[in-house]
């Protein structure tokens, strides 16, 4: 594999073209915003989403999605779940059957309840049926930026198309680790951004360690049972794309989640906070997503039927605590 385009300039999809440029011989990288492709270009830094992290000369930065798109091997999304339909809607035109599909998206699609491969899957095979993988687990932009030593999991239900990413896109500092459960790693990346906001709640409450291991825990064990109601392993959800991200973005002050928690928990109302982010908390849009998901399988999630009622019904992070302490009791 020779050329990457990857489709999204925020500080994941930025963060990507740092540490995936050496691997290819060429990258373009896709900013939605003209101006911003710009300056970019001018001064290979996005001051908007990652400053100070400088992108490499063969890194071509672009707004026009033809010339992102011009005969790349490897097709990289990484737009925020509610983009992914439209963006792909406008990629079309320009898309081929040789190209190889990945997402790094993580989030649910409101309405349809889809995963994001599943969204992908049903715009391209408008053309024709596209190879698509998955890549998830605990990862903050810019650490991945930094160079840090990071390890994820690129998924695929075709085996070869996921060795084939794994190989192009792991080096010395970004390790990938192969799986078959497509459904485990993107519930798994979803879901735990919803524990996440619960997570900040804890923490804007002063409620200490003890509250947070165990929201964790018992998210972890909702995350699994909703995957494996879809067909997932309970497996995944123990490796980087569950738990490792889950601990990630529960414990990190880099985690947008967590911060959309820690602000309801001071008192901020929903919009004022996701009003002054530049970046999107997934978990905001993703709650919904969860609960209607959960109903569908019947499985229960209290955790994140508490997390709707907080974003969604303006009720009290103390009640909401206090509501799921007091649940029926039950062995673990």
């Amino acid at each position: 594999m020779k050329s990457l385009a990857i489709i999204g300039g925020g500080s994941w999809g930025t963060a990507l073209a740092i540490v995936l440029a050496p691997r290819f011989a060429r990258t373009r990288l896709w900013i939605f915003e003209p101006d911003l492709a710009r300056r970019v270009r001018a001064t290979r830094v996005n001051d908007t989403y990652l400053p100070s992290r400088e992108i490499p000369s063969n890194v071509d930065v672009t707004s026009d999605l033809e010339i992102a798109l011009t005969d790349p091997d490897v097709v990289l999304s990484v737009v925020p779940s509610h983009l992914v339909r439209p963006v792909y809607e406008r990629m079309l035109p320009f898309l081929r059957e040789s190209m190889l599909f990945v997402s790094a998206t993580k989030g649910l699609e409101n309405g349809t309840l889809l995963q994001m491969s599943a969204v992908i899957r049903q715009v391209v095979r408008q053309s024709f049926d596209p190879r698509v993988a998955v890549i998830s687990g605990p990862t903050f932009a810019g650490e991945v930026a930094r160079l840090d030593p990071t390890a994820l999991v690129v998924a695929s239900d075709d085996q070869a198309l996921g060795t084939a990413i794994q190989s192009a896109f792991s080096g010395p500092t970004f390790r990938l680790y192969t799986s078959l459960d497509t459904i485990g790693v993107e519930i798994g990346g979803s879901i735990k951004n919803v524990v996440a906001i619960g997570a900040g709640v804890l923490e804007g409450m002063g409620l200490g360690h003890n509250a947070t291991a165990a929201l964790i825990t018992r998210g972890l064990a909702e995350m699994t049972r909703l995957a494996v109601a879809m067909g997932g392993r309970s497996s995944t959800l123990a490796g980087l794309a569950g738990l490792g991200d889950l601990v990630l973005t529960c414990t990190g002050d880099l985690s947008r989640n967590r911060n959309v928690g820690i602000e309801l928990a001071k008192g901020r109302k929903l919009a004022e906070i996701v009003g002054s982010m530049r970046m999107v908390a997934e978990g905001v849009k993703t709650t919904n997503a969860a609960k209607e998901l959960a109903g569908r399988h019947g499985v229960d999630m209290p955790i994140t039927e508490q997390m709707h009622q907080i974003l969604n019904l303006g009720i009290l992070p103390g009640e909401a605590v206090r509501r799921l302490m007091v649940r029926s009791l039950k062995g673990e």
